[in-house]
């Protein structure tokens, strides 16, 4: 049905309707009021009943419209002989008369992310908004930098995912899934935005994300976790020693200072966070938490404050005082460590998957070890370590069992009988000893 709307961007009026199969828009210059209202909405009701009748001509009532010549072919001949005869134009209300029917100008690619970057980076850390201009420089600009954004198609989209996916990575042949949906992130905003806006369908409806493989962590065993300590050069046994025992991430531990160390409450207050260098806020506001210190991080930053805290604001630093490079020390000493001790190789980042588990399987409240790790719920924590966590509660299928058998549902099992003790052969009886006769016992001889 043709249905008259109006345009958020400009103010002015156009006619929403499908023909051919198709969904048509056409824009108007006449302002949103109700004359004109009015007009249009006589003109959609004859748009409707000659798209009914058969007769409808798209390029007579919109001759300046792209969509004219598409739907030139579905003019039936009767239709033409009435063109040519001009008894068309007059079937067709006086009311359409000098409308001006305008395509609107929609933005390029380019114009419309610079639009949105700008209005979104505000809320973005600086590492996402280094992300993002790194995505659409690198690979949105170079392909739909050009084209308006209502002209990106659906095929348009599905082509350039294809393309990725032959991308060569860093680490693997091809782009993983996951970097595949990173990189179509800021593309779908962007078109769902700009089709909000501009009141067109966004190309990216019914386009999901590729799904990503799931993968396992690997986790340290405690064994595992005393021989790299005992291992580990002396001026990184603290930092591993809190890595391992607190859970914290990578950039959570590099950007600790000595003003979030409550040595008196024996917490460690996780505020801040380094980024590719930079001092940034915690990944979430989740992420901003108390983390208990058990007996192993209290000694070992009591030690570390021996050492750093007249040097750097930063508890973890360099020689110079500047907080450690991640990049540097995994290359220098993680990495040269799992090698030296004959350990499967795994990134530094299994230290903070190593606390969850060590925690879980200690027995620890999945409540206070969420909050230690920053989750918002348990549920992340059973996602993730769900293997990991021991049958303490015995909630294995095993209390149903005992259930069962108490109500006399089912009936016990029966109990083997003992295998039958061999026989043990009696020992030969020991011959009773002869008790020396005493001197005094003695008959005289």
């Amino acid at each position: 049905m043709a249905k008259v709307r109006r345009l958020a961007a400009t103010g002015n009026l156009f006619i929403d309707f499908r023909f051919g199969g198709k969904r048509c828009r056409e824009y108007t210059a006449l302002p949103d009021n109700p004359a004109n209202l009015k007009k249009l909405e006589k003109l959609a009701c004859q748009i409707e009943a000659d798209m009914k009748a058969g007769v409808f001509d798209y390029a007579k009532y919109f001759p300046g419209s792209k969509l004219a010549a598409q739907f030139a072919t579905k003019t039936a001949s009767p239709i033409a002989a009435a063109l040519s005869s001009g008894s068309f134009a007059r079937q067709i209300p006086a009311v359409a008369v000098g409308v001006s029917v305008e395509a609107p100008t929609l933005p390029t690619f380019n114009a419309f992310a610079d639009t949105w970057v700008t209005e979104n980076e505000v809320a973005w850390r600086r590492s996402h908004r280094r992300t993002v201009k790194d995505i659409l420089n690198g690979h949105l600009r170079p392909v739909f930098g050009e084209k308006g954004v209502g002209e990106i198609t659906k095929a348009d989209i599905l082509a350039f995912r294809s393309q990725l996916a032959k991308v060569r990575g860093r680490k693997a042949e091809t782009l993983s899934a996951k970097r595949i949906n990173a990189v179509m992130a800021p593309l779908r905003q962007i078109l769902n935005e700009a089709a909000d806006r501009h009141e067109f369908t966004t190309a990216f409806r019914n386009i999901k994300p590729l799904k990503v493989p799931r993968s396992d962590i690997t986790p340290f065993s405690l064994d595992e976790v005393q021989q790299i300590l005992s291992a580990v050069r002396a001026d990184f046994h603290d930092y591993y020693t809190v890595r391992f025992f607190t859970g914290m991430r990578t950039g959570e531990i590099d950007g600790l200072k000595w003003k979030y160390i409550d040595l008196e409450r024996r917490l460690i207050l996780v505020r801040e966070t380094i980024v590719d260098g930079e001092e940034d806020t915690t990944k979430t506001d989740g992420s901003q938490r108390d983390i208990q210190m058990n007996e192993a991080v209290y000694q070992a930053l009591l030690r570390q404050e021996k050492a750093t805290r007249k040097l750097s604001p930063f508890v973890f630093c360099n020689r110079e005082g500047k907080p450690l490079d991640h990049v540097n020390v995994t290359k220098r000493v993680w990495y040269p460590l799992l090698r030296h001790l004959g350990l499967t190789l795994r990134r530094p980042y299994q230290t903070r998957h190593t606390a969850a588990t060590l925690w879980l399987g200690s027995g620890e409240n999945p409540q206070w070890i969420a909050r230690q790790m920053g989750h918002s719920s348990t549920e992340m924590l059973f996602k993730v370590y769900a293997r990991f966590v021991p049958n303490l509660t015995r909630q294995d299928g095993s209390a149903f069992e005992r259930l069962l058998l108490q109500s006399g549902t089912v009936a016990a099992p029966p109990v083997p009988d003992p295998p039958p003790t061999p026989a043990t052969p009696t020992p030969p009886a020991a011959p009773i000893p002869v008790a020396a006769t005493p001197e005094y016992a003695k008959e005289p001889s």
